[in-house]
């Protein structure tokens, strides 16, 4: 388990670095972030499990408020962004990585 919090610790941390480049990049930049603090505090279990809830909570809340009006999915590559809806998609899809990870800390962390 420790090493699965150090992998998504990482990965959230690149997440934030990703953002960099985006117009609200502060405010994702700062979901991130908490999401990799939160995987760095329960290695050393400085957190107790219902903080992880809450936060799994809110997450999983922020993903469905960021839910496209009309999904056509998280196109990477040449058709990355021809429409708000996949970038939507993508921010669902992030907010909802980082609640499935809350989730598994609070119960198995």
């Amino acid at each position: 388990m420790r090493l699965l919090k150090i992998f998504f610790g990482i990965l959230f941390v690149i997440f934030a670095y990703l953002q960099l480049n985006d117009p609200d990049s502060g405010v994702w930049i700062a979901i991130y972030s908490f999401a990799a603090l939160g995987c760095f505090m329960s290695i050393r279990e400085l957190w107790p499990s219902w903080v992880f809830y809450v936060l799994a909570a809110g997450y999983l809340i922020g993903a469905i408020l960021q839910w496209p009006p009309e999904f056509e999915g998280i196109f990477f590559g040449e058709t990355a962004m021809r429409s708000l809806n996949i970038e939507l998609a993508r921010e669902s899809l992030g907010l909802g990585i980082c609640a499935v990870v809350m989730a598994v800390i609070g119960k198995w962390g």
